[in-house]
């Protein structure tokens, strides 16, 4: 007769304890059990485990200013002192969100937000924009001329949290952490910086309305449709830890920066030194005074404590910004036209040429797209539809419309 079948004793494979001394055994591949008390020991071993302490400080170490400047040296040319200022305000948010989610501390380190100054077409949206891809966090630009004061034909301050909410991806949490950027803030001083007698309702009462979404609260936002349904439960977006970067050219901000050098100076030249100094080097002066002058309420100035000055890009910057960049406009082009397998060449000529047309327009790096388009839309337009062509070559005669586009043939090359 056969022996009978014996019941297996089933045995932890960490601690050798049989599963009738375990509370519950858990078992694997292969044969491999593991108990719960076991369990519960590993569990301990990795939150002691110093692996998630080491990643936060390596991660603290990617966003120290150097790093972060290094990253918009890739992005940006020029604007080397606002770079500086930017990448340490930066540093201090993120170092301002580590301590927010661990500290116990009484001390609470304070929001820095930014006020970026500077004329148009000289980095600024993109500057903001390249820091929030460097944070990670959601980002979104708001017009603040789409904003008026409530009961008015427009977009009310509230908005502007609703798009970080859905550029969050509906997260209330995650939009929490994001960056706003408020373009063209300069227009919403009172009378718009130019003394009009209106009704300002998209001045003044814009930036009372501004107050209690920068100043770190909870703000109700209505998750579809507009707030005239009452049967909505709104969401809450808690704007403590949100960054404000409002950006603006302040035209005529300059002129009163150098009145009040002009009052303040005193001493043998001290004329003459303030009649060299350029509307950039004018700028780097500015203080909270020459903002509230300009039409801005002392309450929002408060609320922007790191105040960054851009300065004009030069004709050699705006060359760097054709090419230079990783998303340039000349690198963008070249890849549309590697994609039809054609070779795409610019003259040094021609990139020179698109600048002075951009410096004649007044509108600095912004305008370089639109001049760029129109030089490139008739090749455009035809290479795709001729054969066997292996290179384009633009030359600034073809940015001054007085010729054409020089195309090579493959044929041409082989004979």
């Amino acid at each position: 007769m056969s022996e009978p079948n014996r019941p297996v004793r089933i045995r932890c494979s960490f601690c050798g304890k049989d599963s009738r001394e375990a509370r519950r055994m858990i078992a694997g591949p292969d044969g491999v059990h593991i108990c719960d008390a076991c369990v519960q020991l590993c569990r301990e071993i990795v939150s002691d485990d110093p692996v998630e302490e080491d990643a936060a400080t390596s991660r603290l170490d990617e966003m120290r200013p150097s790093a972060i400047r290094s990253y918009l040296d890739t992005h940006v040319i020029g604007q080397d002192r606002a770079k500086r200022v930017l990448s340490v305000a930066v540093y201090n948010h993120f170092k301002r969100l580590r301590d927010d989610a661990g500290s116990q501390d009484e001390i609470e380190l304070s929001k820095g937000n930014i006020l970026l100054i500077g004329p148009t077409g000289s980095g600024k949206t993109l500057m903001a924009r390249t820091l929030a891809r460097r944070l990670g966090v959601p980002f979104t630009i708001t017009d603040a001329t789409t904003l008026t004061e409530a009961g008015y034909v427009g977009e009310d301050v509230e908005s502007i949290v609703k798009n970080l909410w859905l550029a969050a991806g509906k997260d209330a949490e995650l939009a929490g952490r994001g960056i706003v950027c408020l373009d063209e803030v300069d227009k919403i001083s009172r009378g718009g910086g130019a003394g009009n007698q209106m009704r300002d309702v998209g001045g003044e009462g814009v930036q009372q309305a501004l107050l209690k979404v920068i100043e770190s609260q909870m703000v109700s936002i209505p998750p579809e449709g507009s707030r005239n349904r009452p049967q909505q439960e709104f969401i809450q977006v808690d704007t403590r830890n949100v960054l404000f970067v409002c950006a603006g050219a302040f035209e005529g901000l300059h002129e009163i920066v150098e009145r009040r050098l002009s009052s303040s100076a005193i001493g043998f030249g001290a004329s003459a030194h303030r009649e060299r100094m350029s509307r950039s080097e004018l700028l780097r002066h500015v203080r909270a005074e020459d903002l509230i002058r300009f039409g801005l309420i002392p309450e929002f100035v408060g609320r922007l404590p790191v105040i960054v000055s851009f300065d004009e890009l030069s004709e050699g910057e705006l060359v760097e910004v054709l090419w230079k960049p990783r998303n340039a406009l000349v690198r963008q082009y070249r890849r549309l036209f590697e994609l039809e397998n054609v070779k795409l060449r610019f003259h040094h000529e021609a990139l020179e040429a698109i600048v002075a047309e951009a410096l004649g327009r007044g509108s600095g790096a912004r305008g370089l797209r639109a001049i760029l388009e129109d030089v490139m839309l008739d090749v455009m337009y035809e290479v795709p539809g001729l054969g066997g062509v292996d290179e384009c070559v633009i030359t600034e005669e073809c940015v001054r419309k007085v010729a054409k586009p020089i195309l090579h043939h493959r044929d041409q090359a082989a004979s």
